[in-house]
């Protein structure tokens, strides 16, 4: 059974290299220099407690490999800092000082306890060591959190420095409980937690009210490079979980991710303006986006271009939620190279989700998105593309919202090429397909290719909209429907209990199908 291995200095996580979607049929047992350590049936898993500098015999069934785990400088215990770790003293002091202290290559260990904190910076080339049992839980008085300003003229009066962002937009927001800016050679290891506190404080009252700052994340990471989080729980935030920002090369391995079902705007994963992002093996499980992938609206684009490039999802199941991989809607820079694979999609409101509108700019493009060999379970709408999206301020005006063509201009967006292959769906509800691009801006391609979509029994199904904008009835039972689409490919799609039987086609230039 071949394996990877991620080598951290206290830890290493294992990805079995097979085609299982998220975990084996039949555990397999894990040995370490011989000695049975667990089984598992989980394609991604983490090994913990190894020593630095040390050379470790790791057997998965009948593979077997070495590996050898970082070396360690030092490693400070945040006790020793004067932390109390009782959830009541505020020890953000103490930890921080463990932090700033620690020099290249070295080790903060935050050890069994509740650490009640606001929020901690970190540092270049170190490791933070949250042990089992340990839990960073966040302060719920919002005047404990340090105010990052949006956009900073820069002292030449020429250019201008960006710390922070809401929404795409570069805004003054309170600082996140990990925040990381202009740091390399950064991990964050587990298996304790990080919990934002955010149901015990009023961060979910009135969120879309700013309040002296916006809403922190649980991690921010601003301007990183080389940065790794392995086996942490994160829970509660007062906004989106984990948000890199204009950040590359980043790892994100065998995570949990986990807000209420009604916690407003927590998204899990936002990676914005990144290059190189890995997410394996995490589960998430939100009150919005699972994961939402993201490059800034038209200022950011306009004045700090950078798209964001080469995102892999593997392994994960994404839980509830409004959408399990959202692409969009703050695009404005442009998203390519995306492949999520391995993947369980369940109970979400949408699976595959794409939105933007008119004023993303035409640097907004949306290309190369592969989905392949995932299983979406009782997902409602499998598939939704939507160039209508009626977000921000603007969102339901005429300019926006019309489905007369428009002018191509420097604010017309595009959706290139769209590829769904190897997918089960079941469970359907509202429609399996549906997509709706823009009349002077059609979406280029959408590729199917071996791909089932069972839905439920009418009785079980329920009318919605798959797409957000303005003048789209709810449906029920729907198949395929496409508006304003150059090229549609189906290759050996069978869909089972839908309503139509054939797909409901606008506008679609040319539709290919080979079953």
């Amino acid at each position: 059974m071949q394996f990877t291995a991620s080598i951290f200095n206290r830890s290493a996580t294992i990805e079995l290299m097979n085609k299982d979607i998220y975990k084996m049929d039949q555990p397999a047992d894990v040995l370490l220099d011989g000695q049975k350590i667990m089984s598992t049936s989980q394609n991604v898993f983490s090994i913990m407690g190894l020593l630095p500098d040390h050379t470790y015999t790791v057997t998965v069934g009948s593979d077997e490999e070495q590996i050898h785990t970082l070396k360690e400088s030092v490693l400070f215990n945040v006790k020793d800092f004067g932390a109390s770790g009782d959830g009541k003293t505020n020890d953000t002091a103490y930890l921080q000082a463990a932090i700033s202290a620690c020099p290249k290559d070295g080790t903060v260990l935050v050890p069994k306890g509740t650490y009640y904190t606001s929020p901690l910076f970190l540092k270049s080339d170190m490791t933070l060591w949250l042990d089992e049992g340990a839990e960073l839980l966040g302060s719920n008085d919002r005047h404990d959190y340090p105010v990052l300003p949006g956009m900073t003229q820069s002292t030449n009066e020429e250019t201008e420095y960006n710390l922070t962002s809401w929404e795409g937009n570069p805004l003054t927001c309170f600082a996140s409980l990990i925040t990381a800016i202009g740091c390399e050679h950064v991990d964050i290891i587990g298996p304790g937690s990080i919990n934002g506190n955010a149901d015990t404080a009023d961060w979910w009252e009135n969120p879309r009210n700013k309040r002296i700052a916006w809403r922190p994340n649980a991690v921010f990471m601003n301007a990183c490079h080389h940065m790794r989080m392995q086996n942490v729980h994160v829970s509660n935030s007062p906004c989106w979980a984990i948000h890199p920002y204009y950040s590359d090369d980043l790892s994100f391995l065998n995570l949990d991710i986990r807000n209420p079902y009604n916690s407003p705007n927590t998204d899990g994963f936002d990676p914005e303006s990144c290059r190189n992002v890995l997410l394996l093996g995490t589960k998430i499980s939100v009150g919005d986006d699972c994961i939402a992938i993201k490059s800034g609206k038209y200022y950011m684009a306009a004045n700090h271009y950078k798209a964001t490039e080469n995102i892999i999802v593997r392994n994960c199941r994404l839980e509830r939620g409004h959408g399990s991989v959202t692409i969009g809607s703050e695009i404005a820079c442009g998203v390519s190279g995306i492949k999520v694979e391995q993947c369980i999609f369940d109970s979400t409101d949408r699976g595959v989700r794409v939105k933007t509108r008119r004023g993303r700019g035409d640097r907004s493009l949306i290309d190369d998105i592969c989905f392949d060999n995932n299983l979406m379970d009782h997902v409602h709408m499998p598939i939704t593309l939507n160039m209508f999206y009626f977000c921000d301020p603007d969102g339901h005006t005429d300019y926006v919202q019309n489905t007369d063509p428009m002018p191509v201009d420097d604010m017309t967006p595009k959706i290139g090429r769209i590829r769904i292959k190897n997918t089960k769906c079941i469970g359907v509800d509202s429609a399996f397909l549906c997509a709706y691009g823009l009349p002077e801006m059609p979406i280029e391609q959408i590729s199917l290719e071996n791909v089932e979509a069972d839905f439920l029994p009418e009785d079980k199904q329920r009318k919605d909209r798959p797409v957000m904008m303005d003048r789209f009835e709810p449906i029920k039972g729907i198949g395929i429907w496409a508006c304003n689409v150059k090229e549609i490919d189906m290759k050996n799609v069978k869909i089972v209990g839908s309503s139509e039987k054939e797909p409901i086609l606008q506008n679609v230039s040319k539709t290919m199908i080979n079953d």
